[in-house]
């Protein structure tokens, strides 16, 4: 990173953006585990983004941005829906019934290696050998801390069971939301105003869930709990309403490929809440694996930089799952 580079990510209009998103993000992973204790997953989907949907249509409205949309522009927000706020949330929400919410976060970072790989099939964007070396690395190190997962785990002597489910439902939202990623790149999506893509995608998915959710898990049921209804608040109003304009701000301001730098952020924190609120207990193995993972992806986003803007422009939504 040269010394320009350097100094416009150190300004506080980028500095601050740039670290909440990430913290908040961070948090979100854990959040997550108190929506799914004695609820069904699907249903906590549902609720959160029945609460964030019309959130973010105010926030379109508030920033004076088009909201009608022509036919083609809603088919794609359908399908971005389907695949970003449906299949990959209910895919994350069941995968930690099984694995730890650090564990998910840290392979999630990973999204940059489906959305190149994906990007370059469908949108023609290279792939520099850089961004493969240092995916390589990255994955060695979530490899380390996947494996020490499983074998901490008396139950995971089969794939369908506990940590191998996890990981399978874990690989399952990185690739459905990797193509909601390069799907809402194409022309048609880059010519709508971004959040009013994202409310109205998330209209769809929100439709898609409920009725998933009917047809699954039975009657919505109605927790009792003040957690449970703080936890939902706090992931669809911060977790998903207040961090993307902060990010797509990011975007335009010191471009997407570096933007993509605050999915190290993110797995700090998830790790971290994860080794105080989940008793994630490090070893060698453990530790050296974050190190790998997290040197990893400083090489492949340092690879990419600005010269995928359209890959770049694909993370937007990485999330939070976020």
């Amino acid at each position: 990173m040269s010394g320009a580079e350097a100094q416009s990510m150190l300004r506080p209009g980028v500095i601050l953006p740039f670290l909440i998103t990430g913290t908040i993000w961070g948090s979100t992973w854990f959040v997550i585990t108190g929506q799914i204790d004695g609820v069904p997953a699907a249903w906590s989907v549902f609720y959160r983004f029945a609460l964030a949907t019309p959130a973010l249509f105010l926030v379109a409205f508030l920033m004076k941005r088009r909201i009608k949309l022509a036919r083609p522009e809603h088919v794609l927000a359908a399908v971005v829906g389907i695949f970003q706020f449906s299949g990959n949330f209910l895919f994350v929400y069941h995968s930690e019934l099984y694995v730890t919410s650090g564990i998910v976060a840290m392979m999630f970072a990973l999204l940059m290696v489906p959305n190149a790989i994906f990007a370059r099939i469908f949108l023609g964007e290279r792939v520099q050998g850089g961004f493969m070396l240092g995916s390589a690395v990255a994955i060695i190190g979530v490899s380390f801390l996947l494996f020490h997962e499983w074998r901490a785990n008396p139950n995971a002597g089969v794939i369908g069971g506990n940590v191998g489910l996890g990981i399978v439902l874990a690989m399952l939202g990185i690739l459905s939301a990797s193509v909601a990623n390069v799907v809402q790149a194409n022309p048609t999506g880059r010519a709508v105003p971004m959040v009013s893509l994202l409310a109205w995608a998330m209209l769809y998915g929100t439709a898609f869930d409920g009725i998933f959710a009917l047809l699954t898990a039975g009657a919505p049921p109605v927790p009792t709990n003040i957690e449970y209804w703080s936890g939902i608040i706090y992931l669809a109003l911060i977790g998903s309403v207040v961090t993307f304009p902060l990010h797509y701000n990011l975007v335009r301001e010191i471009g997407a490929g570096r933007t993509a730098y605050n999915s190290i952020v993110t797995i700090c924190v998830a790790m971290l809440i994860s080794t105080l609120l989940e008793d994630y207990r490090w070893t060698l193995l453990t530790a050296g694996g974050m190190a790998l993972a997290i040197l990893g992806m400083v090489l492949a986003l340092k690879a990419r930089k600005q010269k995928t803007i359209k890959v770049g422009q694909a993370t937007a939504f990485r999330h939070d799952v976020d």
